[in-house]
């Protein structure tokens, strides 16, 4: 019998790789990178840092801090107005300014306590004008050694009128004495005179 064929001889070598018929073995696939990771052959990405916080502008808040000063500075001026600081009472202006708040408010008896004798002796015939229409304010102050004389702006506040309330302003001065260690006043303007009851003491 002949030999079958395609079957080697005993001494040929066999022939390395697949049978002719026989499909080659797969080869595995090559990993492919994970996302965000550089390949073999790529530069490593550069990991940017969180973006920092905008600060402030410290001229802003420069300007926001002045705003809030003027703004309090505003609201004192507001609720203080018409309250003038109190004036050293051993002063003439001192005396001057207590006199006058005290006419102002009608307390004739404590007004008294700032004339002299001869000033609260003296009354003249003509209406003072209504108190509650009045400011005074202090415009000079000239001192001796035994008198004084204190000018001051006085502002009369009229209601009514076809324009509504008006108001107009004259100067005028306190004439004051020295008394013992006291200023006493012996003459004031006719807007600001009193005429206590002579039972009044000082």
């Amino acid at each position: 019998m002949s030999p079958v064929a395609n079957e080697p001889e005993p001494n040929q070598p066999q022939q390395d790789g697949p049978a002719p018929n026989e499909p080659a073995p797969k080869q595995p696939a090559p990993k492919q990178p994970a996302p965000n990771q550089p390949g073999p052959n790529q530069p490593a990405a550069t990991v940017e840092p969180p973006a920092e916080r905008h600060r402030p502008d410290r001229t802003l808040l420069a300007i926001l801090a002045a705003i809030a000063v003027l703004v309090v500075v505003a609201l004192i001026v507001v609720f203080t107005r018409g309250e003038p600081a109190p004036v050293d009472e051993a002063t003439p202006a001192g005396v001057v300014q207590r006199y006058s708040a005290a006419v102002i408010a009608g307390d004739e008896a404590a007004a008294a306590a700032y004339l002299t004798d001869a000033a609260k002796s003296r009354c003249n015939n003509l209406e003072p004008a209504a108190a509650d229409n009045l400011r005074v304010t202090l415009v000079s102050t000239t001192e001796r050694p035994a008198s004084a004389d204190v000018k001051v702006l006085i502002t009369v506040s009229e209601a009514g009128g076809p324009f509504g309330s008006a108001e107009y302003q004259m100067e005028d001065v306190f004439d004051l004495v020295k008394t013992g260690d006291k200023w006493l006043i012996d003459s004031a303007p006719w807007q600001l005179t009193v005429c206590p009851n002579p039972a009044v003491k000082r």
